[in-house]
């Protein structure tokens, strides 16, 4: 009862410490809010550390497509009840409407892990039809772009590279998702997700051998990244 008070102290001071009611209103803040009350949660639970494996912290509300949109509302309100927030990008548009199906009828209880989702969190909602709509419209939208695994752009050692790594977590990107100077940044911060994967594992034998050298794959998407737009 005690956690559960700080908890509403922690929630409280949020909310009402941003710069007036405009900003309390503000998606990034009402995602930070939803994320603390599911972390508390998480704490509560003998399963907690198992949700916190499910997928890598990666992204924040503030950093999710059209932050102040419905669709990016409802990702935050109803994803990290069992697991951090995910990317729109993990997936492509047509693969999101099949995952999301799954993850609702998990939040009812039903389905694979539906009843321990109930067990492992306190009071898991699930999203109504309409919300079902919106979330699968929105996470479509700004899916990955997924590059095609017969491009003759892959037929060397450079793009066989960077379809092993890349495909082992999400479909493969679309170079021209981001430009030359992107590029590097997002395979640092993608090097982070698979360490973090790894550690679960625990077991050096089954990590990928060899290990796969980023600055050649980072060097192939530069090739074929979208080119920098110019300051008129």
């Amino acid at each position: 009862m005690h956690g559960r008070n700080t908890l509403l102290c922690i929630l409280g001071a949020l909310a009402l410490g941003c710069a007036g009611p405009a900003a309390a209103a503000d998606s990034g803040m009402a995602g930070t809010v939803e994320i603390a009350r599911a972390k508390y949660l998480w704490s509560q639970s003998p399963h907690g550390k198992l949700l916190e494996r499910i997928l890598p912290p990666s992204i924040e509300p503030r950093e999710l497509p059209e932050p102040r949109s419905e669709g990016a509302r409802l990702t935050t309100r109803y994803c990290v009840q069992c697991h951090y927030l995910p990317s729109p990008r993990m997936h492509t548009a047509e693969r999101w409407t099949i995952v999301v199906p799954r993850m609702v009828w998990r939040m009812q209880g039903q389905g694979n892990l539906g009843e321990l989702m109930k067990e492992m969190m306190e009071n898991v909602e699930a999203p109504t039809e309409q919300e079902t709509t919106v979330l699968t419209h929105y996470l479509g939208k700004h899916g990955q772009n997924e590059m095609d695994l017969h491009h003759p752009a892959l037929n060397n050692e450079a793009g066989k590279k960077y379809i092993i790594a890349c495909t082992q977590c999400h479909a493969l990107p679309d170079p021209r998702q981001h430009t030359r100077q992107e590029w590097p940044t997002v395979i640092e911060r993608m090097k982070r997700h698979m360490a973090w994967a790894n550690t679960v594992v625990g077991v050096d034998s089954l990590r990928t051998v060899p290990v796969l050298e980023t600055q050649e794959i980072v060097r192939f998407l530069q090739r074929h990244a979208r080119p920098e737009t110019k300051n008129k």
